[in-house]
């Protein structure tokens, strides 16, 4: 890697977060209700800001420009990938009529979920990439495989359907009362003591964050081999995501190329990926099983570039696309009619 991450700054970073998380947690628990613009505005910077006060700790107990690089690069593109998530979560709320009083309930429990989830598919990818060099090679592929799925039209509504078919399964076995009962996930019906819809949500916001972390930890690893940078980059890009998602709201559906951001993002990934597996090879039947001499490395600040570029490019064509159809509907409604022959 280049450089050495102390063992108590490590140790200090992941109480503080996780304490950060618990007061968010209990802030949700003590207090729900639909945050204002105001409120989850200054959420959202508080948690930028933090993130970046993190990358500045970070060069400086390592004395590495190149360990800052990989978070930000990291960070972004896990955040990228979280408000990817977001669609789907607007889907599921949606679908399932959640009342948006206690939206910020689910999400919190979903973030809670993604980052367990995260936490166990970091610890194997850690694992295999130290045993296994070849594994950059599948991660590769399938993060081109992602890219192409992720830029697919449809795909996002083609995942909301599966989580429905899964929670039509668990139909079958369970007894799941019509109506929600404030958050509870149990309520009394006619005596009997059954399951609100609430815990249908939760097992489908468990679905998607289970995709979602098989796509983004393969992502993550082709910026940083760092297990605990990786694991920093999740927890900071989840911080945050409920508030940016009453923050978004119905912009979400402008974001109409963000997509082809986060796909383009995924395919550089890969490629670099396959570039890093070249160079460090050692399967039999590649090059004799030696080292590809030209197969290039990608540095950390030429990705950070290539992912804010692709971010902002996405961005700033959604918004013109949006301010373009806006113009032409209101042309369209300040036309006349065809007058009578």
């Amino acid at each position: 890697m280049g450089f050495e991450i102390p063992v108590w700054f490590e140790i200090t970073s992941l109480i503080v977060l996780t304490l950060i998380l618990v007061a968010d947690l209990l802030l949700i628990l003590k207090r729900p209700h639909i945050p204002s613009m105001r409120e989850a505005t200054g959420w959202i910077v508080f948690y930028v800001v933090l993130a970046l006060i993190f990358a500045v700790l970070l060069f400086w107990v390592t004395g590495s420009a190149d360990a800052a690089g990989q978070f930000v690069a990291g960070w972004l593109t896990e955040y990228s990938l979280s408000i990817d998530n977001l669609f789907v979560f607007v889907l599921l709320m949606s679908q399932f009529a959640v009342p948006r009083r206690y939206q910020q309930e689910v999400l919190m429990v979903g973030i809670i979920i993604a980052l367990v989830l995260r936490a166990v598919f970091i610890m194997l990818g850690a694992a295999l990439i130290e045993n296994f060099v070849w594994i950059f090679y599948v991660f590769g592929a399938f993060l081109v495989y992602t890219a192409w799925r992720q830029a697919f039209p449809g795909r996002l509504e083609d995942d909301a359907q599966t989580e429905a078919g899964i929670v039509r399964f668990l139909r079958r076995f369970i007894d799941i009362s019509d109506h929600y009962d404030g958050s509870r996930l149990r309520t009394r019906v006619d005596g009997k003591l059954i399951w609100t819809p609430m815990v249908l949500v939760f097992v489908a916001i468990g679905f998607t964050d289970l995709m979602f972390a098989i796509d983004s930890i393969p992502a993550i690893f082709g910026i940083t081999r760092s297990a605990f940078i990786v694991f920093a980059t999740n927890v900071f890009a989840l911080m945050g995501l409920r508030q940016l998602y009453f923050l978004l709201g119905g912009l979400l559906e402008r974001l109409k190329y963000l997509h082809y951001g986060i796909a383009f993002i995924l395919a550089f990934i890969g490629v670099k990926l396959f570039f890093h597996a070249l160079h460090e090879n050692s399967v039999p039947f590649i090059n004799g099983g030696e080292p590809v001499e030209w197969a290039p490395e990608i540095s950390t600040w030429a990705s950070l570039v290539v992912i804010v570029a692709a971010m902002a490019v996405a961005t700033v064509a959604s918004v013109i696309s949006s301010r373009r159809e806006k113009k032409a509907v209101a042309t369209d409604a300040a036309a006349p009619g065809d007058s009578p022959d």
